[in-house]
């Protein structure tokens, strides 16, 4: 499926350890056999998540490519986008029949958020890990990204968090835009996020399911 406006482009946002590279892995696992798809991921550093992705082999290694942003991982997908951009430009040359990008940001805080020029469609990724406050802490990341994931909800219990408490806030600081919970090293609530996708995106239904593969 090859649309005229060029491939999907989905921001994937979140803290460190939440959970963005298992669920870009994920995605990428349950999609690919659909669509024709391709992986920036952002590291300060180091293109660690990226050569995660290979190993875990979500796609081809060819279809994955790491950008070190240095400094401010914010500014990469925001302020100046430019070092992405490159990067989609890149993938789309290489890959004329692309379907959906997944630009995966570095860890991040509540604040951040893609630039419309970058991302079509959102995810940050929350863990209960980091506390049953979180969602009602709000930031543009809680409260203006298009699906919110709360990961590790399987978690909960050993950390004194309730979940119905962050189901409540969630709602209350989002309004109309979905979220869900998911523990996606299972593979739960994943489906969810892929309907989403699959719909706001504009990708036609098919055959992508969930996997914990």
């Amino acid at each position: 499926m090859i649309s005229p406006n060029g491939p999907l482009r989905i921001g994937i946002g979140g803290p460190v350890g939440s959970g963005k590279t298992t669920l870009t892995e994920k995605l990428c696992k349950a999609l690919r056999d659909e669509f024709s798809i391709a992986v920036v991921t952002n590291d300060i550093y180091t293109k660690e998540d990226a050569m995660m992705l290979a190993r875990l082999q979500a796609l081809p290694e060819d279809r994955i490519i790491g950008v070190e942003t240095g400094g401010c991982p914010h500014t990469a997908i925001r302020e100046d986008a430019s070092i992405n951009l490159q990067a989609i430009a890149e993938m789309t040359k290489k890959f004329p029949d692309l379907d959906i990008i997944f630009i995966e940001s570095g860890g991040d805080n509540l604040a951040a958020t893609f630039s419309p020029d970058l991302a079509d469609l959102t995810l940050y990724v929350i863990s209960v890990c980091q506390g049953e406050e979180i969602p009602r802490k709000g930031g543009p990341a809680i409260t203006r990204s298009d699906f919110l994931v709360i990961n590790k909800s399987d978690l909960a219990p050993y950390v004194n968090v309730n979940l119905d408490v962050m189901e409540r806030d969630a709602a209350r600081m989002r309004g109309k835009r979905p979220f869900g919970f998911t523990d996606l090293s299972r593979g739960k609530g994943l489906q969810e996020v892929i309907d989403f996708i699959v719909e706001q995106g504009g990708l036609r239904a098919g055959t992508a399911t969930s996997t914990a593969a």
